[in-house]
């Protein structure tokens, strides 16, 4: 579980996140949705440790990230995955020495340990056949599911996920949201998704945070998304063509 609690952040004296409270337990999938500029970024580059708020509290299971020292910062991170918009994979690399990478850095394994953790990280997102393959041998969807495998390969108490449908097709996006939301039950991982795509707002949002000038707006689950009255969110919904039509169908349901 992670808390963000009374968070501001500010640059060149503007106020960028604004008082900002919200729980994301385990399990679940927790999205961050908002307009370009609300602040879903610098969230959740303060959660993650990127930058520090001037005020406020980010708790992992109770742990203050802010008062902790650089020995249990680095502790903190090895508990965390990290998904990148453009997956972020090394060319130089093979598959299965992409996974393998954290494991490398920062695990005690042997390496037939490890060897045997990045092959059964591939396996569990479909990708064992391409362990040998370079990065630019790989489709844009190979490409973030191997990158999922890396961010799960120590073993992951909180998993990030920045834009994962970033650049992808629908069919290839539903894939990458199954696979996320998947991992998180069956690992009761605490996942954070930052995302613009409307589709995983109603495929995998167990709960939603959306924000508008720096401010929580609203938050709820994907199925209370579709019958809520508040104005900013709706005019935010409603610039979505997907989500338009889902609620007028709702309506016409009704």
């Amino acid at each position: 579980m992670i808390e963000v609690d009374s968070v501001y952040k500010q640059f060149e004296g503007q106020t960028v996140l604004n008082g900002i409270s919200a729980l994301f337990d385990n399990g679940r999938t927790n999205l961050i949705i908002g307009k370009s500029g609300a602040g879903k970024t610098v969230l959740m580059k303060c959660i993650v440790g990127l930058l520090i708020p001037e005020r406020g509290k980010v708790l992992y299971d109770g742990r203050d990230t802010l008062q902790m020292g650089k020995k249990e910062k680095l502790l903190l991170r090895r508990e965390i995955g990290m998904l990148f918009q453009n997956a972020a994979l090394f060319d130089s690399m093979s598959v299965l020495e992409n996974v393998m990478f954290p494991l490398d850095m920062f695990s005690s394994m042997t390496y037939n340990e490890r060897l045997k953790r990045a092959r059964l990280c591939l396996e569990r997102v479909n990708l064992a056949e391409a362990q040998d393959k370079g990065p630019e041998e790989l489709s844009g969807g190979m490409q973030k599911r191997a990158a999922i495998a890396r961010a799960i390969a120590m073993g992951p108490k909180y998993l990030f996920c920045d834009e994962p449908n970033s650049g992808l097709d629908p069919q290839t996006s539903l894939i990458i949201d199954e696979l996320i939301h998947g991992i998180t039950e069956e690992y009761n991982i605490t996942t954070i998704v930052n995302t613009h795509d409307m589709n995983s707002v109603m495929n995998i949002g167990d709960h939603i945070i959306f924000l508008a000038g720096g401010e929580l707006c609203w938050e709820g689950s994907n199925k209370e998304i579709l019958n809520t009255d508040n104005r900013i969110l709706n005019d935010f919904l409603f610039s979505s063509e997907i989500l338009r039509q889902v609620k007028e169908q709702a309506t016409r349901n009704i």
